[in-house]
């Protein structure tokens, strides 16, 4: 058994304790619940119900079993290992790929690809999960780091939730911001009206900030440099849409119209292309870049042909 230790940040308090573990350790709520329910959890020295909402300041202690055999099969997927060691491996996730299985996602997926590729990856996760400390969306290439190693995984979702972990992207948008820096502070939870949509909420959002930089400006659209203050699902999405700047090509929260269709557009023009973090263990500084893919390098290219940057 391997005890991890965590203190409920302000952020955090009025959460649930299941939820919570989930959040913290990237197991399934399902996984959390078990082990909240097989006394393996505990708050300040005591086994609680999943429903305890956790207090600011509070100890949560989750003793996690030896890591699973996982049942994801190793399949043969191209995926691009930009550095690895013992303890992490960095990645360029293609667009199109889904991170982990799922219902509709049984095989086929970045985990299926990880598996083959990689000798060794961190069980906390769960059997289908292994080694994921954060995703992106299908649609979304870029840049993932994959823990290796149980204490490396741990640090580095620390390094997420404590703004350690920097992550960029770039974005294509409709319209041209009415600055070159700005932040979107607003909570993202799910949309009331569709429950596979995420959107800006305040009455179940959790709180949410996305930063930004003009890059580029071309007649009616802008190129712009993203960084997560925090990650919640389709953040970035949801909070440029939120803004009236949604992401070119993105189907579900912006407009598939005549710029995508110039542009030979097929998913969202959105690209992880930078992360900066000390390593877990060494603790020298790492940075990694990725460029954009042909897809989105075609695409700006014939942007620029077309319109210009201003």
């Amino acid at each position: 058994m391997r005890p991890l230790r965590y203190t409920v940040s302000a952020e955090e308090k009025g959460d649930r304790l299941d939820r919570f573990v989930a959040r913290s350790t990237g197991m399934t709520r399902t996984q959390a619940q078990r082990l909240v329910a097989c006394g393996a959890i505990r708050v300040n020295g005591e086994i609680l119900s999943k429903h305890h909402r956790l207090r600011e300041g509070e100890n949560v202690e989750v003793e996690l079993p030896d890591p699973e055999a996982a049942e994801p099969s190793p399949q043969d997927i191209p995926v691009e290992i930009l550095y690895q060691d013992s303890e992490l491996a960095v990645i360029s996730k293609p667009a199109g790929l889904v991170v982990h299985p799922a219902a509709g996602h049984a095989e086929g997926t970045l985990v299926n690809a990880l598996l083959y590729a990689i000798d060794d990856l961190s069980g906390i996760g769960g059997v289908l999960r292994p080694g994921i400390v954060h995703r992106l969306d299908r649609d979304t290439s870029g840049l993932m780091v994959v823990a290796k190693s149980d204490l490396s995984h741990v640090r580095l979702q620390e390094m997420i939730k404590q703004r350690v972990l920097k992550r960029f992207y770039l974005a294509l948008v409709h319209g041209i911001p009415a600055t070159r820096l700005g932040t979107v502070d607003a909570p993202v939870g799910r949309d009331a009206r569709d429950r596979k949509r995420m959107a800006v909420t305040s009455e179940s959002g959790r709180p949410a900030v996305t930063h930004f930089r003009v890059e580029r400006e071309f007649k009616d659209c802008a190129l712009l440099e993203v960084e997560l203050g925090s990650g919640r699902t389709h953040q970035i999405r949801v909070h440029l849409s939120y803004i009236g700047h949604p992401v070119a090509g993105d189907r579900e929260y912006g407009v598939r119209g005549e710029l995508e269709r110039e542009l030979g557009l097929e998913r969202q023009f959105l690209h992880a292309f930078r992360l900066e973090f000390p390593h877990p263990v060494g603790g020298e500084d790492l940075a990694f870049e990725d460029p954009l893919p042909q897809d989105l390098e075609r695409a700006l290219r014939i942007l620029e042909t077309m319109q210009g940057p201003t």
